[in-house]
């Protein structure tokens, strides 16, 4: 049989196998989706796998009638409202998760929700727009080297979008770095920009993969039995994993403070240095002002009106003044 790795047209299947619990998986095509049931043909470790796109007409329907999964949880599995969280219903698990969007033209804090649920014996995973994560998976099955059950895909799953969360935050890091090496004094206005770029997507970032943390350690607590303990303290080691990321966020979120406040520290310390020096030209230049002035005024009996050496007598009464203000600041520090 063919591999399908491509949507089926006019169905919501955007790939599916049946796993063999060795690794490895057969495609299977959404005719034989609806005549699937556990243990067919002898199989009795296979379990399916559907990834599915959550937005395609019929899908919700389609769990209800085919899978019997209740309206509330088939609403929340073809919702829009991806904010995470897992619970366990009955025997059944149901989560939504996040990941980083790395598709063209996506900023680092843009999240795709995915909608997962299993009984154990079939996995449905749902997305709206392209995840490489569940694809990640998928080729690994296809090697052979998959994981071989519903509770290693899941922990699979939430270890790939964990890890790929790490490739933005280091990103994140060598901007930073590369912010900090960088002279302060060549675009202030430039660096201010970016600097806030990189703590918006920080604050993106924690704000979408907090609620992440939580929905994890409700997988690892309240999973059904068929999750078995080793899948729990991969789980854990994830969680783990996740909130070391949240910490380097939190300090890659500092750093960017930091390097925001010299800046703002820098633009204010030059701006009162210029107000500084107006000040003291002001100082200088108000006497001689107001002796220009006062020499201006056309009234009666004005000294020097008719003497040709007044002027320079002013002038140099004037660079008088100038030496000794120049000599009194100097004396106060004020130069």
């Amino acid at each position: 049989m063919a591999e399908l790795n491509d949507t089926e047209p006019g169905t919501p299947l955007l790939f599916a196998r049946v796993l063999d619990g060795n690794g490895g998986g057969r495609p299977i095509d959404w005719a034989a989706i609806q005549h699937w049931q556990p243990g067919d043909a002898g199989a009795g470790g296979e379990v399916l796998w559907l990834h599915l796109c959550r937005n395609t007409p019929g899908v919700y329907e389609w769990l209800q009638e085919r899978l019997g999964i209740p309206e509330p949880t088939a609403e929340l599995l073809t919702s829009d409202e991806t904010r995470p969280r897992a619970f366990r219903e009955g025997n059944t698990l149901v989560a939504t998760l996040r990941g980083i969007n790395f598709n063209p033209g996506a900023e680092p804090e843009d999240m795709i929700s995915m909608q997962v649920w299993s009984d154990g014996v079939r996995l449905i995973t749902l997305r709206r727009h392209p995840l490489q994560t569940p694809r990640q998976i998928l080729a690994r099955i296809d090697r052979g080297a998959g994981p071989g059950d519903v509770g290693a895909i899941v922990t699979a799953l939430t270890e790939a979008m964990v890890a790929r969360m790490n490739a933005s935050i280091v990103d994140m890091n060598d901007h930073i770095d590369e912010l900090e090496a960088q002279d302060m004094d060549d675009d202030p206005e430039e660096m201010l920009q970016k600097i806030a770029t990189i703590r918006r997507n920080c604050l993106g970032l924690q704000r979408h993969m907090g609620p992440q943390h939580v929905a994890l350690e409700a997988i690892s607590r309240d999973a059904p039995p068929w999750f078995e303990e080793h899948d729990r303290r991969e789980i854990a080691e994830t969680i783990d994993r996740l909130r070391r990321y949240l910490d380097d966020i939190d300090v890659s979120k500092e750093s960017a403070v930091v390097l925001m406040d010299e800046l703002r520290a820098r633009a204010l310390a030059s701006n009162e240095r210029a107000t500084y020096m107006l000040t003291i030209v002001a100082g200088i230049f108000l006497p001689l002002g107001f002796l220009t002035g006062l020499l201006g005024i056309n009234v009666g009996g004005m000294p020097g009106v008719n003497d040709s050496d007044a002027f320079w007598w002013v002038a140099a009464v004037c660079i008088a003044i100038i030496v000794v203000l120049l000599t009194i600041f100097k004396r106060l520090k004020w130069l």
